[in-house]
């Protein structure tokens, strides 16, 4: 089949276009750098021609409020519309669990938005809501940093390595659309300050963790189990200590 994976290039898509090669299907690994843009549309009705299925994993590059919600809304319209040209069978998008009980906070919403477009293209759909990745601990606790102290929520986080987040993307493209969404979450559920600490401690970073107190994310106040899955999750494979030891290897 002819996949196209609209933000190939970047952590998530490097992995899905990898393991769609290996199974033997063609796969365009779609980005501006390629000369395929969702925002201004260039490269895309040639990029849909003969597409069997499409990946959204496109990320905006600004996370201010308006900003985010321009770019997933106007990516999201102009690639479906080229799909339904196209006669796409298959649209495929990665989205955050808990976002639809999120929408005090902006990027949630841009990302809600995005998934109603969805919904209503007419175009056979799967979103794939996932948990945070555990390649973000980093960027969490520099981003919560107040001198040699690290200030986080003690929210519900169960974080998912982006090789499992991979894993189930090409699995469940390759499947029929569920017109619906599926969860997807790491198999070890922590609180943000404990995890984000442990992480710390194993990259030998002096850096103190302090339990604030305040269910925040992204800026905004959420409810302590919003970033975990309220039911039934697929669950992937890959522990803090495996996806640990894998990054030492790669050092």
């Amino acid at each position: 089949m002819k996949i196209v994976v609209i933000g190939g290039s970047g952590l998530i898509g490097t992995k899905v276009v990898n393991q769609l090669r290996q199974k033997g299907h063609e796969v365009i690994a779609a980005s501006p750098a390629t000369g395929i843009n969702t925002i201004t549309g260039e490269g895309l009705a040639e990029a849909m021609k003969d597409t069997d299925i499409v990946i959204d994993l496109a990320n905006s590059p600004s996370f201010e409020d308006k900003a985010v919600l321009e770019f997933f809304q106007t990516s999201g319209r102009n690639l479906l519309a080229a799909e339904i040209n196209a006669g796409v069978k298959h649209h495929v998008a990665l989205s955050i669990v808990g976002v639809d009980i999120m929408q005090n906070v902006g990027y949630m919403r841009a990302k809600k938005a995005q998934e109603d477009l969805i919904r209503q293209s007419g175009v056979p759909y799967t979103i794939i809501r996932s948990t945070q990745f555990l390649e973000f601990l980093k960027g969490i606790a520099d981003q919560a940093t107040q001198g040699s102290e690290v200030h986080l929520s003690d929210v519900a986080f169960q974080p998912i390595a982006s090789d499992d987040v991979a894993s189930f993307v090409a699995k469940y493209a390759l499947a029929a659309p569920i017109n619906g969404k599926v969860e997807i979450a790491g198999p070890e559920r922590f609180e943000m300050y404990e995890i984000v600490a442990r992480y710390l401690q194993h990259s030998n970073d002096p850096r103190k963790v302090v339990a604030n107190g305040r269910p925040e994310y992204f800026g905004g106040e959420i409810s302590h189990a919003a970033l975990v899955p309220a039911g039934g999750a697929a669950l992937g494979a890959i522990s803090f200590e495996k996806w640990w030891d894998k990054q030492l290897q790669k050092a």
